[in-house]
């Protein structure tokens, strides 16, 4: 007899999470395309180049020290940004390095706040790919919680949070 090893299923990892920033949605926008309003409050160690489609632009972060390259794929004004980013899930198969992609929605709301939603699909089906997931994840509930602080109430939350 022999013994048959199964193989795992994962579902292939995609998230989406959500806020309501108290500005208007340029200005909220404008917070997120800025390097220098970004890194400002999420991208710890800097953020190089504005967001424009076709652009490489680069974010820094304390808690993961190297410069991401980050792809502009779409920009609409005050509506939609989509970028592609590496995956980060540490796989080194021979399939190789691949991209996740983002995208962050801001629709207007009827009281002046702006709803920001960000959506992030695109990993293996793999226990690495899901566990870049939940960290990613993690990474833009943050990035929420810290544009908000950052727009209404000029505080920098991830100041001092990693370094």
């Amino acid at each position: 007899m022999r013994a048959v090893q199964s193989k795992k299923s994962y579902m292939s990892p995609e998230f989406t999470v959500s806020g309501r920033i108290a500005k208007p949605v340029e200005e909220v926008f404008e917070a997120v395309v800025d390097p220098a309003r970004l890194s400002g409050y999420f991208t710890t160690g800097g953020a190089k180049g504005r967001l424009a489609v076709g652009a490489e632009v680069t974010w820094d972060f304390h808690d993961f020290p190297g410069a991401f390259p980050v792809h502009v794929i779409d920009l609409v004004p005050n509506e939609k940004i989509v970028l592609q980013w590496e995956s980060a899930d540490g796989a080194s198969d021979e399939a190789g390095s691949y991209n996740t992609t983002v995208t962050m929605t801001f629709k207007p709301l009827e009281d002046g706040r702006t709803l920001v939603s960000i959506h992030e699909t695109g990993w293996r089906d793999t226990a690495a790919g899901q566990k870049a997931s939940y960290n990613n994840c993690e990474g833009w509930t943050g990035m929420l919680a810290a544009l908000k602080v950052y727009l209404e109430h000029g505080i920098n939350l991830r100041e001092g949070f990693y370094k």
